[in-house]
């Protein structure tokens, strides 16, 4: 079992920058980690994904080159650096573990409660 707790969410501007943390319960270094969101009436959709050695990641195109994973194994954490907001960015942000990278959330095996992002405009 993985708990994981992201926190870093908030309100900002158009514009502006949120910095979101994803902590594990334990090391999460032989797995992959993802990034997803849902907004209201929406389904979960794919943001970003980044494997155990943080040498490869991967981005919906909607925020590829707006945001940035990483991740820093030695603290069981995962980071979502997100500039550049847009409205259409409002959403629940949830991290996930999982052992297959993919960006279907399906396959992914541990989930956080979700964090809130609200861009005004």
């Amino acid at each position: 079992q993985v708990q994981l707790v992201e926190s870093g969410g908030g309100l900002v501007q158009a514009g502006g920058s949120l910095r979101l943390s994803c902590a594990a319960s334990r090391r999460t270094s032989n797995y992959v980690m993802g990034w997803f969101r849902q907004a209201p009436g929406k389904e979960r959709d794919f943001v970003a994904r980044i494997i155990w050695s943080g040498g490869w990641t991967d981005y919906a195109d909607s925020v590829k080159g707006r945001f940035t994973i990483s991740r820093d194994n030695a603290k069981n954490t995962m980071y979502l650096q997100m500039n550049s907001l847009k409205p259409d960015d409002t959403a629940i942000y949830y991290c996930a573990v999982g052992s297959i990278a993919t960006r279907d959330s399906s396959r992914y095996d541990y989930w956080g409660q979700g964090t809130q992002v609200t861009v005004s405009s």
